[in-house]
């Protein structure tokens, strides 16, 4: 799928597809029933119409095959998401063990990040263009700092150990959104399930070839159920593109002020 059409709004990703479907399904219409004369007739109606079935299950799990991947990889982006959040929203909570300047700084680092990651590292990811040579600059510089502290109580022993603790959980949860924000439904997937869909559709014209009206329902129907599978699957077939895609909000409600 294009670029162009994952940044579209859902209503206007839904207007193409529909209208790309539609036109094709329309293509192999007029082009079977073109065909449809002298001895191609019976040519045609030797096909059975039992095989509609065997196709259209085909399809059917072509979709859910799909489905199953864009979906997994969507809850994925949301749990590292949110892990990289909870171990924000833990570390802003521990530097209070550490009051004074200290704590500041690591407020101050952590507010770095969260905005580098909202407006930096999301558009980016949207793009598939996110890399992992860079490691987070302010988690470093934060573990820097923490590591540097002298604790002396017990009470800051166990933070410092807890705020590392939750420097790691934040580092590698980052490292799984970027993983994830390059995941799509691949080129092969995509031919597989428009091929089956347009061998479904020829099947459809061909076994009711003598039938102009009953034929074009039939592919009319086949066509909405193949235009709202390939909607639902490239709607979410990016984590971080589009318009239902993963969020920073929970970042953000984690930002320190």
């Amino acid at each position: 799928m294009n670029e162009w059409l994952h940044n579209l709004p859902v209503w206007w990703m839904t207007l193409v597809v529909f209208a790309i479907t539609y036109l094709a399904a329309g293509v192999i219409f007029a082009s079977i029933m073109a065909l449809a004369k002298g001895e191609r007739v019976r040519a045609f109606k030797s096909v059975s119409a039992g095989l509609l079935s065997p196709m259209g299950t085909i399809f059917g799990l072509l979709v859910v095959f799909s489905v199953v991947q864009v979906w997994g990889d969507i809850d994925r982006a949301r749990v590292a998401v949110n892990r990289e959040a909870s171990a924000v929203r833990m570390i802003v909570l521990l530097a209070a063990s550490f009051p004074g300047e200290p704590e500041t700084q690591i407020r101050n680092l952590l507010r770095r990040h969260v905005d580098e990651a909202v407006l930096a590292e999301w558009p980016t990811m949207a793009k598939q263009s996110a890399s992992l040579k860079v490691a987070p600059p302010t988690l470093a510089e934060v573990l820097r700092l923490v590591l540097s502290l002298a604790p002396t109580s017990e009470g800051q022993i166990v933070a410092q150990h807890e705020i590392v603790t939750q420097l790691e959980n934040a580092t590698d949860a980052r490292r799984q959104r970027i993983i994830l924000s390059r995941s799509s439904v691949n080129w092969v997937k995509w031919a597989c399930l428009f091929a089956q869909a347009g061998c479904t559709l020829i099947a459809i014209g061909i076994v009711h070839s003598d039938n102009r009206a009953g034929g074009a329902i039939a592919m009319w129907i086949f066509a909405t159920g193949v235009a709202v599978s390939v909607l639902l699957i490239a709607s979410h077939d990016r984590p971080f593109s589009g318009e239902i895609s993963v969020k920073p909000d929970v970042l953000l409600q984690v930002r320190p002020e």
